[in-house]
């Protein structure tokens, strides 16, 4: 059995202290790592059924609008956490490119680390190359998201940073989710090109409309899934855009 507690790795960052734990789950007799941001509660290896909807269902939609099958698909994610929506990104062997945009070095860093326990680690991959950048900088800008080709578009841009559009990990992220960021973010897309966000509640409304308004079609997956730790149900959310073609 592993010990009952441990805190692998505390760091300060730009937006407060962050902590990588591991704990021993007693009754699901299961390791239980855990990100902690200040004094949130960020992601858990335990319920990670909509993370991975993020990829599936981002790419679903490219596989229903590409009409090139061998061309192989460019995508990036936001946002590293524990490594399940770019996990699941790399499952599929149409991928042929992935980058990965992390703010903070503390976590790209548990990945290199081996300390994460997603199994096989991205590194593995050669597809996925890890960007230690603000996402939220890099999609207000002209260059995008890959400094060595500036201006690269991508079939789909996947996103897990904040816990809703309006509920911010840091408030300096905020523009990104009005009509003008979500337009700057559309100019990395490939004509066509899906935009997928996950967010941790019931879909709004509002930021849906804001969605349609930019995109041509727009819509939300509401993804229920089971909670161990609670014992209950959970329900959140997958916004889904698809850009002009």
């Amino acid at each position: 059995m592993s010990r009952l507690f441990e805190e692998l790795d505390y760091r300060e960052t730009p937006i407060g202290p962050i902590s990588l734990r591991r704990r021993y789950h007693l009754t699901l007799k299961v390791d239980v790592f855990e990100i902690i941001l200040g004094d949130e509660h960020l992601m858990s290896n335990i319920f990670t059924v909509s993370e991975i909807a993020l990829a599936r269902l981002g790419l679903d939609k490219v596989r229903n609008l590409n009409t090139n099958t061998d061309e192989p698909w460019d995508i990036v994610v936001g946002g590293l956490g524990l490594g399940y929506t770019a996990g699941a990104v790399l499952e599929d062997r149409r991928v042929g490119s992935l980058l990965v945009v992390e703010l903070l070095d503390a976590v790209a860093d548990w990945h290199e680390a081996g300390l994460v326990p997603l199994d096989p680690p991205l590194s593995a991959d050669r597809r996925c190359r890890i960007v230690r950048d603000d996402f939220f900088a890099l999609a207000g800008s002209q260059q995008g998201f890959d400094e060595m080709q500036p201006g690269r578009q991508f079939d789909a841009i996947l996103i897990d940073i904040d816990h809703t559009p309006d509920w911010l990990l840091d408030a300096r992220s905020g523009h990104f989710y009005s009509k003008d960021g979500l337009r700057k973010l559309s100019r990395h897309l490939k004509r066509g090109g899906v935009m997928g966000l996950w967010s941790d509640v019931l879909p709004d409304a509002e930021f849906l409309g804001r969605l349609t308004e930019v995109f041509s079609e727009a819509w939300a997956e509401p993804v229920t899934f089971h909670n161990p730790l609670q014992d209950s149900t959970y329900t959140q959310t997958i916004y889904l855009a698809r850009k002009h073609t």
